[in-house]
């Protein structure tokens, strides 16, 4: 992958590959679900897709905003899957061109997220990404998103489910119940720690939901998040932190 400015500010019109097949990034809500209609047949849920053992590099994403602002700042980490030992790290800096709108959160975040994958030296074999696949209200959320537009292997780890109903899995680390929404299977509440509370998988894209759940146990030897998620959420937040503190008068 090419290695442009991290620090260069990016916004969703020029952002790299911030275009689908058929036309500009969207500006407005209509925009954008036209883009989800369009790309959600995309959406690969057979799998099954590489397991644990079969990753080498492991990448967490995630985005950090500032208070007062739409700036932000989406890291990309890579871990090495068997040590999950650091291997590389991606930021890119921007302002978020898109509205918040439920439901649409992607459109904000995926082009910094590109710019930032664009950068790495790494090619991840996994996308874990800190937020929702399949569970969402129209079954495309942003691990779905990423996965389409990288044709990357993707998983969705939420802290909190955005859609659906499940019943409390079991106390033990592994336990797990399927989350339902509209009378389908969209994730599953996944214990990774014993008697603390489970974290939420989907399907993003390439890997179905017992491998992406094995991807998640895998990456959380000790903590309820994956390694992915903690490493990516810390180095967001520093490199937001750091840019403001450097670029403000």
């Amino acid at each position: 992958m090419s290695t442009p400015s991290a620090t260069e500010p990016i916004d969703a019109a020029n952002a790299p590959d911030a275009t689908d097949a058929t036309g500009p990034w969207p500006r407005t809500a209509a925009e954008a679900l036209a883009v989800q209609d369009r790309l959600r047949p995309s959406v690969d849920t057979v799998g099954p897709g590489p397991g644990p053992a079969d990753v080498r590099f492991v990448a967490g994403l995630d985005v950090a905003y500032a208070e007062d602002s739409d700036e932000l700042a989406a890291a990309v980490v890579v871990l090495d899957a068997r040590t999950h030992a650091v291997v590389e790290r991606s930021v890119a800096h921007g302002v978020a061109t898109f509205p918040y709108v439920p439901g649409l959160f992607a459109f904000r975040e995926v082009p910094a997220l590109l710019a930032a994958l664009e950068q790495l030296d790494t090619a991840p074999d996994l996308l874990v990404c800190d937020g929702q696949g399949l569970a969402h209200p129209r079954r495309f959320g942003l691990a779905c998103h990423l996965g389409v537009l990288t044709g990357l292997p993707a998983v969705g780890v939420g802290k909190t489910p955005f859609v659906g109903a499940y019943e409390t899995p079991g106390e033990k680390r592994g336990d797990a119940a399927d989350l339902v929404y509209e009378g389908d299977v969209v994730g599953r509440a996944l214990r990774t720690r014993d008697a603390i509370k489970p974290v939420f998988v989907s399907i993003g894209h390439g890997v179905d939901l017992d491998t992406a759940c094995a991807h998640v146990l895998a990456l959380t030897p000790r903590y309820r998040l994956p390694e992915t998620t903690r490493q990516a959420d810390q180095t967001c937040r520093q490199a937001l932190k750091t840019h403001r503190e450097t670029t403000r008068p």
